[in-house]
């Protein structure tokens, strides 16, 4: 799929359902206060143009990456499948496993991170806080150490809720940022330099049909990727 010039979003799967794709890095999931090019919006362009659809374009949204961050997306062509993919999500039976690499080399080779995270809209910042601050919500991840080298770690993360930001806000919290992180990294990070996360495999059980359906993409080759290319 490309409609525009400069982003190509490759499509994993797609039937009357839902529709699975590689999000770019660096493309807004939805359209935000940049207005740049959206996901949301490139791929209802894409199915309006191919199945030359007269009117408006049903795409539902039940999940989000963050701007800088690629990978596995699925979204739901209607609204039965919406729900229940959101259903999926709320009931944390959607299976979502990402990469990252890291600054350092945590304490535990595999392990289990439990933080309460706190947003500031006005910053679009998340802080660690106490479980009694107003507001807070649980943050549950596993990892897993891959390998590490030159200074950085390769892990797999398995979420088990989808908190804004949680990856990049509990791996800082543990003093092992992401690698090229601006936001949770700075004092680690050139400037310009692209976050080190990748949606590497999405699960989930088909809106309709109930199958057990799974999907993948690995990080590009660039660094710091390369450093473990190729992927373990």
């Amino acid at each position: 799929m490309s409609r525009d010039s400069h982003i190509s979003i490759p499509i994993l799967y797609e039937d009357n359902h839902v529709i699975v794709v590689v999000k770019p890095v660096n493309v807004p999931t939805q359209e935000d206060d940049s207005h740049d090019p959206d996901l949301l919006t490139l791929i209802k362009q894409d199915l309006k143009i191919r199945y030359e659809k007269p009117g408006a374009v049903y795409l539902g949204l039940v999940h989000r990456l963050d701007r800088p961050v690629g990978g596995v997306m699925v979204f739901a062509k209607t609204s039965k499948a919406a729900s229940r993919l959101s259903d999926s999500v709320r009931t944390r039976t959607i299976r979502k496993t990402y990469t990252a690499v890291i600054h350092g080399v945590p304490k535990q080779a595999q392990a289990s991170l439990r933080h309460y995270l706190l947003k500031d809209t006005s910053t679009n910042m998340v802080s660690v806080v106490s479980a009694q601050t107003a507001g807070a919500k649980e943050a549950i991840l596993d990892y897993e150490v891959l390998a590490h080298r030159e200074g950085v770690s390769l892990v797999s993360v398995e979420l088990h809720t989808g908190r804004p930001h949680q990856i990049r806000v509990q791996f800082a919290a543990i003093g092992c940022p992401l690698v090229g992180d601006q936001r949770y990294g700075a004092h680690m990070t050139k400037p310009g330099q692209q976050i080190a996360l990748w949606s590497t495999t999405l699960g989930f059980d088909h809106p309709t049909t109930k199958e057990a359906l799974s999907f993948s993409s690995a990080p590009p080759v660039e660094y710091p990727w390369r450093l473990f290319h190729p992927p373990l």
